[in-house]
C-alpha cells in the first residue's frame, strides 16, 4: 500500500464533541522524579479517553510498521536492523495508532514538528510483537490523506531540489 500523508482532521470529524485538550510532553510525568522513578502525572491520566492535541516529532524508522508510528518530544532516528530492541526512544514516547480500517497503511516520515489530534489512552499495553506502550493516541479515520508515491519522501531541507 502506498504511504500516506498526515492531514488535519476535517470539521466533520466525529472524534469528540468537545474541543481537544492541548497536551505537552512535559506534562506526562510527575516532577520531580521520586524514589519510585517516573510516574504518570495526574494531567496525563486525566486526559485519558479524551480528545487531545499533541505537537512532537515523528520517529524516523528504517522499517515503518503498518498502522502505527511513534511521536516523541525530540527528533529520534531508529536503526532497528543495527540496534534491535536497544532503541533510544524517550520515556515520553507516544504510540500513534491509525484507525482500525487503516491498520495496513504505512505513514511516510515527516521531518520537523507535527501536530496530531486523537483520543488518548494511558496504561500498559503490549502489541503483537511484544513491545509495551504506556501512552497511545488513536487517530480518527480522516487523519490520513493519500498522496502520490513520488511524494512519499519529504522534500530535502537544503532547497536544492535533489536528494542525497
Amino acid at each position: 500500500m502506498p504511504p500516506a500523508a498526515l492531514a488535519a482532521p476535517s470539521a466533520e470529524s466525529s472524534l469528540n464533541a468537545a474541543a481537544p485538550v492541548d497536551l505537552r510532553f512535559s506534562q506526562f510525568f510527575k516532577s520531580p522524579i521520586g524514589p519510585a522513578g517516573l510516574e504518570l502525572s495526574d494531567t496525563l491520566r486525566g486526559a485519558a479517553g479524551r480528545a487531545v492535541r499533541l505537537v512532537g516529532y515523528m520517529v524516523a524508522q528504517e522499517q515503518a510498521r503498518p498502522g502505527r508510528f511513534w511521536l516523541t518530544p525530540r527528533p529520534v532516528r531508529m536503526s532497528e536492523h543495527a540496534d534491535g530492541e536497544a532503541d533510544d526512544l524517550p520515556a515520553a514516547t507516544v504510540t500513534v495508532l491509525l484507525d482500525p480500517a487503516q491498520r495496513e497503511r504505512l505513514v511516510a516520515h515527516r521531518d520537523g514538528l507535527v501536530t496530531l489530534t486523537g483520543t488518548l489512552s494511558v496504561g500498559r499495553a503490549e502489541d503483537e510483537t511484544g513491545r509495551v506502550s504506556w501512552i497511545r493516541l488513536q487517530l480518527p479515520p480522516d487523519a490520513l490523506q493519500a498522496q502520490p508515491s513520488d511524494a512519499a519522501e519529504p522534500a530535502p531541507a537544503d532547497g536544492h531540489g535533489h536528494r542525497h
